[in-house]
């Protein structure tokens, strides 16, 4: 289901308990549209995320790391200043809407107590987050800046008047009664039950107006009953946070959705619901935001070298033609004497194949002597060129393996993968390093650990950096190196010179997961002591070659490798 306002009223609930009175310890804003507060609460550290993500708005509390950019954007600057060490009051839904606010007290510069509040609008692709001066409703700051020119209603900038969004002239579904019950719903016969709820009242999502049909078995006399009994659930915050899967599409209900036919997963509470729903869909996306960019080099290159590997094949076809040329040309020097100058062509005897007629072109231009020496120059040429071709071919399919095993680790990267990988693409020439201005030398980030089910330590290279890092410096010899068999993908380590034959498998998993064949049924695992890993001279980043492997066959599961991680 989307974060509609029934989902916000039960949130709300959910939070208020958590955080009130507690105190803003730190604020970051790890990406453009999201902000992070740290309130240490109840005895407990909580981290709050408010995110007016296009796509996945919402507030939650979570225990997803983020990593924080060298320098904070203004917004959170600007946050900084106001909410830190501020006590938070209150947390308040604007009726049944999907406006959030967040109420603070706190003190200026001077000492003197001040009332700020955080706004949160999760409007899709139009949320926003604002710091307003409450006591004035000032607007201190917006995380999106809207000018007049893209919003007739309301202007959104630092010091203009914070106006709402336009109300909806429904009602609030928490404040309705058996008595007060609207008689007309479902009145409008063309419309569907669902759709006759969502006239009526207000921050109902699609799925909860068909769960409320499903409720009332479609019934339009039995609606009121079921609708209110619905709503005291939630209202009572009798909650039993649920994601329902069903066609590998996930929904997520602060109930279980009667409505919803599909596996059933429960949680302690709607962040860990939400933390487990967004965990790999928002971070892909912050991914392909950051590598847009990455991802338009590796695809432009790719199609230049298929471009190319399609070309040199074409040469290297034409060049097993060079004994056709030589044969031409022998034939044409040992009838010399029977030719003249201005022939376009000649049938003569081959005396290669049993004297059968043979058809040779020539030029009218060039005498008999020319034409002949102009056969044996092609078949030269391309005697000389099939080493060329060869060894360019050799190359440029090498170049393909290494842009596809950089766009198999964009793919599966998190936000903290995509520095080093822009910084790998920088080192081998595809992208410029900016100068504009001085960055700060970033440390090597680690691989990936996971833990087999025996307790082996299993580690995994998420770029070529790493990987070479991973195999050649960091493993021990005895340890033993797996890899999809010619396929791009990660290296792994299990950090064990014997490991268990599951613990084999599980990282044999592992590896054809991180690979770029992670949605086959059967991948091929290659794995190796390490002691036979070598890396030849002048070799790409990440690529080395081994000899002694053995091989297994895998079908990746991603419930094992996320079972198996190891917390950052």
């Amino acid at each position: 289901m989307s974060f509609d306002g029934v989902f916000t009223h039960a949130m709300v609930a959910e939070l208020k308990e958590d955080l009130v009175n507690g105190r803003v310890s730190k604020i970051h804003q790890p990406y453009q549209n999201e902000l992070i507060l740290a309130i240490r609460a109840n005895g407990k550290n909580q981290k709050v995320l408010l995110s007016a993500h296009p796509s996945y708005a919402r507030i939650q509390l979570t225990s997803i790391p983020y990593e924080n950019p060298d320098t904070p954007p203004q917004f959170c600057m600007m946050a900084r200043k106001h909410l830190e060490g501020a006590v938070l009051e209150n947390i308040e839904q604007v009726e049944n809407d999907r406006i959030i606010k967040f109420l603070f007290k706190s003190r200026d510069e001077i000492g003197d107590i001040q009332n700020v509040m955080l706004v949160v609008e999760l409007m899709g692709r139009h949320s926003n987050i604002f710091i307003i001066e409450q006591d004035t409703m000032r607007i201190l700051d917006a995380i999106k800046h809207i000018p007049s020119s893209q919003n007739s209603y309301r202007l959104i900038m630092p010091g203009t008047t914070y106006i709402e969004p336009p109300h909806q002239d429904k009602l609030n579904p928490f404040d309705v009664s058996k008595e007060n019950f609207p008689t007309d719903l479902g009145m409008a016969e063309e419309l569907p039950i669902e759709k006759n709820i969502q006239r009526h009242f207000q921050g109902i999502g699609t799925d909860t107006a068909k769960e409320l049909a499903h409720l009332a078995q479609n019934d339009r006399t039995q609606l009121s009953d079921s609708f209110l009994s619905f709503f005291h659930t939630i209202k009572d915050y009798q909650l039993q946070p649920t994601k329902t899967t069903i066609d590998n599409k996930e929904w997520f209900t602060p109930v279980p959705y009667a409505s919803l036919d599909g596996a059933e997963t429960h949680f302690s509470s709607l962040s860990e619901l939400l933390d487990d729903i967004y965990r790999n869909k928002a971070e892909k996306d912050r991914v392909k935001q950051q590598a847009a960019n990455l991802f338009h080099v590796l695809q432009t290159e790719t199609s230049r070298n298929k471009k190319k590997l399609t070309k040199l094949q074409r040469t290297l076809d034409e060049t097993e033609q060079a004994d056709e040329y030589r044969i031409k040309g022998e034939i044409l020097t040992a009838y010399l004497h029977e030719l003249t100058k201005g022939q376009e062509s000649v049938e003569l005897q081959n005396f290669y194949n049993d004297n059968e007629p043979i058809t040779i072109t020539l030029d009218p231009r060039k005498t008999p002597s020319q034409n002949a020496q102009k056969y044996f120059s092609k078949y030269q040429k391309l005697k000389n060129a099939v080493i060329f071709v060869t060894e360019q071919l050799k190359q440029t399919r090498e170049e393909i393996d290494y842009l596809e095993s950089i766009t198999t680790q964009l793919e599966l990267a998190t936000p903290k993968d995509v520095a080093e990988i822009r910084e790998e693409l920088i080192q081998q020439g595809y992208l410029k390093k900016k100068t504009k201005k001085k960055q700060k030398n970033q440390k090597a980030s680690k691989p990936d650990q996971y833990k087999s089910t025996d307790g082996t330590t299993i580690l995994v290279g998420k770029n070529n950096l790493q990987n070479d890092q991973l195999t050649l410096k960091t493993a021990r010899k005895t340890d033993i190196w797996l890899h999809t068999k010619d396929i791009p993908g990660s290296h792994v380590i299990i950090q064990d010179s014997d490991p268990s034959e599951e613990t084999l498998l599980e990282a044999a998993n592992i590896a054809a997961y991180f690979s770029k064949s992670r949605l086959s049924a059967s991948v091929p695992v290659d794995y190796v002591d390490v002691k036979k890993i070598r890396k030849p001279n002048g070799a790409k980043p990440g690529f080395v070659i081994y000899e002694g492997q053995q091989t297994l066959y895998v079908t990746p599961d991603e419930e094992l490798v996320e079972r198996l991680k190891v917390s950052s």
